[in-house]
């Protein structure tokens, strides 16, 4: 069963963008967010921790059951001119979960392409952390509602990659709002939305569709504390003077993702499921702008640019 939670989480929480924008010193200086383990080493991760202040909360990705077909890694390989790279399928989570488990003092640890097992949410509890689940569809939520504290309700028009369970699942297209209303019927336990929030309507909109905080991520891409280089930074600002638009595909990763869309991306629509692999094999490409790895969610044009504390206070209404 779920642990007893304590005060609820903010309105407004800073969500984890994995590769660099979600730094210690942006949680810092929001009322909560996430660290975001889902690809950074370990020794990344104990540097971090270093440098959080509480409340935070962290992300790990969930390992991937699921292998890309072989075939389809030597096709692209091929087309690329690159080597198929190596790949850890388990996201370093184990060692993750350990080390977040050892420190003690997350309020959350949350993970995104899988559901924590039982025994993994009863050492989570047993440090005194919650264990949320992020999902994208009625019959994961049920599932993970089981033994999870809260889920995070991910819905398309969110940034970065879809959390999905399984590797070669189609997500759908039902709006944040629709999943909000369908889990909101079927589980007893908090609610985070995710996907699509630039301001304050859109936050109390989520909060009356069922959500008990609302997880902002690509609203703070260009926040001053956030790690966003500044390729992304010049390209998310083409974006709000009329350069290319947000798109879902797995032509940035090889798993379904939300970003900026890219001659890569225009013409490789139909890529099969090859993630991690994929963004491997374009890493040397991405300062190319038709490679480019610029992911945030519906909407860029509205981002907007400053301290984190004064992007945090707009999105809850403060004029």
């Amino acid at each position: 069963m779920p642990t007893d939670l304590p005060a609820p989480l903010p309105r407004v929480v800073a969500a984890p963008m994995a590769g660099g924008p979600s730094t210690p010193e942006l949680v810092n200086a929001v009322s909560f967010g996430f660290l975001a383990w889902g690809t950074c080493s370990l020794e990344q991760a104990r540097e971090e921790l270093a440098r959080v202040e509480e409340p935070f909360g962290i992300n790990l990705f969930y390992p991937q059951a699921d292998e890309p077909a072989a075939a389809d890694l030597e096709r692209l390989s091929a087309e690329l001119d690159e080597p198929v790279p190596p790949a850890d399928l388990t996201f370093g989570f184990h060692d993750k979960l350990r080390l977040a488990i050892e420190d003690g003092r997350a309020t959350i640890v949350s993970s995104t392409f899988g559901c924590f097992t039982p025994e993994e949410v009863r050492m989570l509890h047993d440090a005194g952390i919650q264990a949320w689940v992020t999902v994208t569809n009625e019959v994961d939520a049920v599932k993970a509602a089981e033994y999870a504290d809260g889920l995070i309700v991910q819905g398309p028009e969110a940034g970065g990659h879809r959390a999905t369970w399984r590797l070669g699942e189609e997500p759908g297209d039902r709006s944040v709002e629709k999943l909000l209303d369908g889990i909101f019927r079927l589980i007893n336990i908090p609610l985070m939305a995710a996907g699509g929030a630039r301001g304050p309507a859109d936050v109390e909109r989520l909060i009356e569709w069922g959500a008990s905080s609302v997880a902002c991520g690509s609203a703070f891409l260009l926040a001053d504390e956030a790690g966003t280089s500044d390729t992304n930074r010049a390209h998310l600002r083409d974006a709000r003077t009329g350069g290319e638009r947000s798109v879902s595909t797995r032509a940035f990763s090889g798993r379904y993702a939300r970003g900026l869309g890219t001659e890569f991306t225009r013409t490789h629509p139909d890529l099969p499921p090859v993630y991690p692999h994929l963004n491997a094999m374009l890493k040397p490409r991405r300062n190319d702008p038709d490679y480019a790895y610029c992911l945030v969610g519906e909407r860029p044009e509205e981002l907007r640019e400053g301290p984190a504390a004064e992007i945090e206070g707009y999105l809850l209404g403060a004029r």
